[in-house]
């Protein structure tokens, strides 16, 4: 339907982009802000770094999981209500999280705060609610191009605040931007959703016609893969910054940011020429960067030229390519069923975020005391490789029903 010019700090309007931008801004870097502290806070809880790298695959399975349910909650009850209350919750984690006594309370609490996932989810879907589905790629990549300038400096941030203040200090920042974000979002979300009459056990039922859709699933799959990848590198950089590169916290943090700037420049070329080349060409441009990338990296490790300046300098070309390929793929999920922009953004999240829960884990166990960073770039390289292949698989399907590409 039709939506009213958005005004800024105006609650019965659509949002402005700078609303959405740190709304998922916010989610993004509750998920990475912390990850040069890991060895430290495995030290201030004396626990394994096994134990304390699950804050990142824990928090990314609840992640999913919450999304399954959150575009659903949405799609009846309205996005800015969802939202509201899923920044309330995480400001509540987030307190948790600082006054935790031990790595098992802590870790209850770091999964809870996942439930700021809602902000990444909805964000999209109210662009979809917004915009059509060329404009809405476009639109996606300028939100991800902005919101990629949060979690670029967070691990920065993140690794100077741990040196010289502990990892606490990491938390309680997200707890004050927390606070401004929630304003920010009560005073400027308007409600954009057509709130649908059916229950909630009917719309979960919906979820069948999504997952027997081709182009849903090789939407989704694209998806999963490419961020996969991305996902796998937060679980496993940390420990080869510190192990086998013997990196500072703040230098791994700065080196982090490398791979957030390559992902900005690809939401830019994403925003800019989404609309000239179409979705599907945007994902498999995307993924094919991210391939070659690593495929790279792969050959200089195995002839044992690698460094932490080429390990890091190489993985830019895993951001540009997600970069690239994100925002088209996910606006192709929601283009399965428009009507359902909010389940359709919380089941393909579920899944992105599913399968980078595993592949985060995965990361770590490859990755044992003495380990070089080989098995986490053949990890990339393999979830790359995949992400390209489901978007083939959604081109070949286009051509052979006569649908343009």
């Amino acid at each position: 339907m039709p939506h009213r010019k958005a005004i800024f700090l105006d609650r019965k309007t659509p949002p402005k982009v700078l609303t959405l931008t740190l709304l998922a801004g916010l989610s993004a870097l509750a998920m990475n802000i912390f990850l040069p502290s890991l060895p430290g806070m495995a030290a201030w809880f004396d626990a394994p770094y096994a134990l304390m790298q699950l804050s990142v695959a824990l928090y990314l399975a609840l992640s999913a999981v919450l999304q399954v349910v959150i575009g659903p909650i949405s799609d009846r009850y309205g996005r800015r209500n969802a939202i509201l209350i899923a920044l309330i919750l995480f400001l509540i984690a987030t307190i948790g999280t600082l006054t935790a006594p031990n790595a098992t309370v802590f870790l209850i609490f770091r999964m809870a705060q996942a439930v700021v996932a809602a902000g990444i989810v909805l964000s999209r879907a109210v662009v979809r609610d917004m915009v059509s589905d060329a404009e809405a790629a476009s639109m996606i990549g300028y939100v991800t191009m902005g919101m990629s300038l949060v979690p670029m400096i967070g691990p920065v941030i993140g690794g100077v605040l741990d040196e010289y203040f502990g990892w606490q200090a990491n938390f309680g920042l997200l707890l004050g931007l927390g606070i401004v974000v929630l304003a920010l979002v009560w005073a400027d979300l308007g409600e954009t959703a057509t709130l649908q009459r059916m229950s909630f056990k009917d719309q979960m039922a919906s979820y069948p016609s999504l997952l027997k859709s081709q182009r849903f699933w090789g939407y989704c799959g694209a998806a999963a893969f490419a961020s996969g990848c991305f996902y796998a590198f937060l679980g496993g950089a940390p420990y080869v910054g510190n192990q086998v590169y013997h990196l500072t916290s703040s230098q791994i943090g700065l080196l982090f940011a490398i791979t957030a700037v390559g992902y900005m420049a690809g939401n830019f070329f994403a925003g800019r020429y989404s609309v000239r080349l179409g979705m599907n060409k945007m994902v498999l441009i995307g993924t094919s960067v991210t391939t070659v990338g690593m495929a790279v990296l792969a050959i200089v490790s195995a002839l044992n030229l690698s460094s932490a300046v080429i390990f890091f300098s190489l993985t830019i070309t895993m951001g540009l390519g997600n970069g690239i390929a994100l925002p088209s793929a996910n606006a192709g999920i929601l283009s399965v069923r428009p009507d359902l922009a909010g389940t359709a953004s919380g089941l393909g999240g579920a899944i992105m975020v599913g399968g980078g829960a595993a592949l985060a884990a995965l990361a770590g166990a490859m990755l044992p005391p003495g380990s070089t960073e080989m098995p986490l770039v053949l990890l990339m390289l393999a979830s790359s490789v995949m992400s390209s292949l489901c978007i083939l698989l959604v081109l070949r399907r286009a051509r052979r029903l006569g649908i343009a590409t």
